[in-house]
């Protein structure tokens, strides 16, 4: 009888253990599965910032006229024309643009003094109420800075080209200085006299411009892109009209410590008319700056 037993319970026992481990093996996945984590999409995050910064020079060449104290001069040189006569014709130029997807914050400056020589300026009929008391122009110097600054943003791409709409504003600063042969003595009270010439100061004229315009890229290959931007600005709250066109190609030189070079070739018009006071107090910039643009741009 004990033997019976013995056999049944271990009869049982063995049967329990095998529903035990069946079924622990089944908590156990259940488990597993419950404390397994629930992996997600990663959030795509958005790119980072990137920087240009491009140190230039642009060959000028002007086209226009320029009023100083009522007195008016039309001025044609071309770039060999006005380093000729210029002793400082580039203080300063260069641009800079930091990107961050289809958003983009740009900066560009530049300073120049220019001269011109006689043969490069011709008298003009003077503003009204200014008596004709100077002879022929001997010579123009300008002084002139030039600031932008705006934001750009990328509203359409179709696979390589890309296109930008641009607004923002243009601050412009200048001193001019026109020199003349005497030709009288009377009526040039408001000119200063230097040996034989009489000399019409402007002083410090300054003027903000809002600009809105539209810019081009096409990508031609990896580390190679023609860009092609226009913008008009102005509109009577700073000069009476403004417009700019710039034309170019950019393309990689070379990576140096994780910075991209790249070298930048194109060709920049800038106009603009502006005008301030009447008879001797007149001052008037109506002028196309033009010429090829060289720089270097870095990446990073």
């Amino acid at each position: 009888m004990q033997t019976c037993v013995s056999s049944f319970c271990r009869v049982v026992f063995a049967s329990l253990g095998v529903m035990l481990g069946t079924t622990g093996a089944v908590w156990a996945a259940d488990l597993g599965q419950a404390q397994a984590p629930v992996v997600e999409a990663p959030f795509s995050m958005p790119p980072s910032w990137s920087f240009h910064i491009t140190p230039y020079g642009w060959l000028t060449a002007l086209n226009g006229t320029e009023t100083v104290r009522g007195r008016t001069v039309k001025v044609h040189a071309s770039f060999v024309n006005i380093v000729e006569k210029s002793d400082t014709l580039v203080g300063l130029m260069g641009n800079f643009e930091a990107r961050n997807g289809r958003f983009a914050l740009y900066g560009d400056l530049v300073w120049s003094s220019i001269g011109f020589a006689r043969n490069n300026v011709r008298t003009r009929a003077p503003a009204p109420g200014v008596t004709t008391t100077v002879g022929r122009a001997l010579g123009l110097d300008i002084q002139m800075a030039i600031a932008e600054i705006g934001a750009a943003y990328e509203v359409a791409r179709t696979g390589s080209l890309a296109f930008d709409l641009l607004g923002g504003a243009r601050y412009w600063y200048q001193e001019a200085d026109i020199s003349f042969e005497i030709d009288r003595t009377v009526g040039i009270a408001d000119l200063e006299l230097v040996g034989a010439r009489a000399l019409a100061r402007s002083g410090a004229v300054d003027w903000l411009d809002p600009v809105i315009g539209a810019r081009v890229r096409y990508a031609v290959a990896p580390g190679h892109e023609l860009f092609l931007r226009g913008d008009i600005g102005g509109f009577g709250v700073g000069s009476d009209s403004s417009w700019q066109a710039i034309g170019g190609y950019g393309f990689e030189l070379g990576t140096y410590q994780g910075i991209v070079f790249s070298g930048v070739i194109g060709y920049r018009a800038l106009s603009v008319d502006y005008a301030q006071g009447e008879g001797r107090q007149r001052y008037e910039f109506d002028m196309l700056q033009h010429g090829p643009v060289l720089g270097l741009s870095a990446r990073f």
